[in-house]
């Protein structure tokens, strides 16, 4: 004969759902992982828009301190790339109209990111920038 212990199907199921959340609650309290950089906040300044010449860009500090690509594409204007070759991450170098990773040789357009001669076949990612009272600040 069977010895019955009171365990059903429902016992059962509602005792691994408690035990399931158990896990996740020593899980979450487990070590922290590394906190992201914090980004700045939007309109957090960048760089003086007089500072980059009419169609071309330069490297500097962005809103998380990785180095991104600024340019100014027309007098009024700028525009933003992350600095990292889409290709295999090296740093790319602003020279006039283009931008070049010294890694590999692909060449990027200055003002639009796109590629111009690979082995990188994606654009840079484009950085949300926009101007206000001369200078380039982060965000839209």
């Amino acid at each position: 004969m069977a010895i019955h212990h009171g365990h059903t199907r429902r016992t059962v199921l509602t005792t691994g759902a408690a035990a399931a959340l158990g896990v996740t609650a020593l899980t979450a309290c487990g070590p922290e992982e590394p906190a992201a950089p914090a980004a700045a906040a939007p309109g957090s300044p960048l760089a003086a828009l007089a500072d980059i010449p009419v169609g071309e860009a330069k490297l500097v500090a962005g809103p998380d301190e990785e180095e991104i690509v600024l340019a100014r594409p027309t007098e009024t204007t700028a525009a933003a790339f992350s600095a990292s070759c889409t290709h295999q991450g090296c740093k790319v170098k602003a020279e006039g109209k283009d931008l070049t990773c010294p890694c590999h040789g692909s060449v990027f357009d200055a003002l639009t990111g796109a590629v111009r001669t690979g082995p990188a076949t994606e654009p840079l990612p484009p950085i949300a920038v926009s101007v206000r009272e001369g200078q380039i600040v982060s965000g839209a």
